[in-house]
C-alpha cells in the first residue's frame, strides 16, 4: 500500500483505477460527472440531472475569474469544466484515480479550458497545499470514500482562506439510521459507516466552519441509483464488450441496495455549505 493513502482510500483508488470501473463510470454514469443528479423526472438523462447538481451547487457561492476553487475528489472533472466555462475561475482538481485524472486532462484540452484547470494526483486526507490557499473548496460525492472524515474536514478548513466557502454533497446515512441495515452497502465500499448531516455539522463546528445552508436532497438518491440501474440494464449486452460480467452483475446488485436503502429512509443525500 502507498504510505500516502489510508487503507480505505487506497482501496478506493484501486477500484477507480480498474479498467472495469473506469469504463462503467465513463460510459454509463454520464461521461463527465461521477456524482448524483437532481432529476426533474425519473427518466431524464443522467448527464442532465448530474449537471443540474453542479448548477445548484454553484449558485451557493459567488464565483468569478478571481475565485480559486479546489475540487476535492474531482473524478472526470465535469464540474471543474462547467465552472471554468461559466465563471472563468481557476480550478485545482485533486483526485486519487490516475485513470480518471487522465480523462480529466484530456477533456480539459479538448474543451479548451486546460489553461484554467490544474489536475493533481492526490489524497483528500492529506491535501498538498499551503494553509489558506483557496476561496472555495468544492466536493461532490467523494468524502464518503474516507474512513477518516474528521481528517478530510480538518484539511479542508486548513486550506480555506478566511471567509472562504466549503460546498459539498455526499451520499450519507440518515441521522436516525438503525444499526446494521447498511452492512451490505458498507462492505462493498470498504467502510464501517457513512457520514451524516449530524456528523458533518459536528465536524464543521469543531473546525470553526459556520453553517450557511443545508439542502435536503434525499428524494433524489434512490431516483438516481434506479436511473443508473435502468441505464445499465438497457445496455448490459453492449457493456459486456468492455466491462467484465462479474463487475456488471455486482454493480446491478449494489445499485438496487442503494435504491432500497434510500426508499426506506436509511440513506440521505444533501448539499451542505459552510464558511470559514
Amino acid at each position: 500500500m502507498n504510505d500516502q493513502y489510508s487503507e480505505v482510500v487506497q482501496q478506493a483508488k484501486n477500484y477507480y483505477d480498474s479498467q472495469d470501473a473506469d469504463a462503467f463510470y465513463f460510459h454509463v454514469w454520464g461521461g463527465e460527472d461521477l456524482h448524483l443528479g437532481i432529476y426533474e423526472n425519473p427518466d431524464e438523462p443522467i448527464f442532465d440531472a448530474s449537471r443540474r447538481t453542479v448548477q445548484t451547487m454553484s449558485e451557493q457561492v459567488q464565483l468569478n475569474e478571481k475565485t480559486h476553487v479546489l475540487d476535492v475528489g474531482a473524478g472526470f472533472g465535469g464540474s471543474a469544466r462547467f465552472l471554468a466555462k461559466t465563471y472563468g475561475c481557476p480550478i485545482t482538481c485533486l483526485n486519487l484515480s490516475e485513470k480518471e485524472n487522465e480523462r480529466n486532462r484530456k477533456m480539459n484540452a479538448e474543451q479548451g479550458v486546460a489553461n484554467l484547470i490544474e489536475v493533481i494526483d492526490g489524497n483528500f486526507e492529506n491535501l498538498p497545499f499551503e494553509d489558506e490557499s483557496f476561496e472555495v473548496v468544492w466536493s461532490e460525492d467523494a468524502i464518503l470514500h474516507s474512513g477518516e472524515k474528521e481528517t478530510v474536514i480538518r484539511e479542508v478548513a486548513r486550506v480555506l482562506k478566511k471567509d472562504g466557502h466549503f460546498v459539498f454533497t455526499d451520499p450519507m446515512q440518515a441521522d436516525d439510521c438503525p444499526d446494521g441495515v447498511l452492512d451490505a452497502i458498507l462492505t462493498r465500499i470498504n467502510l464501517d459507516s457513512l457520514g451524516s448531516v449530524k456528523l458533518y455539522r459536528q465536524l464543521a463546528k469543531e473546525n470553526n466552519l459556520t453553517e450557511i445552508n443545508v439542502i435536503d436532497l434525499a428524494e433524489y438518491l434512490p431516483m438516481h441509483y434506479d436511473r443508473v440501474y435502468r441505464e445499465l440494464e438497457s445496455r448490459y449486452d453492449e457493456m459486456q464488450k468492455i466491462v467484465s460480467k462479474e463487475y456488471l452483475d455486482n454493480m446491478m446488485t449494489g445499485l438496487r441496495r442503494w435504491v432500497d436503502g434510500g426508499n426506506k429512509g436509511y440513506l440521505n443525500w444533501a448539499l451542505m455549505h459552510f464558511q470559514k
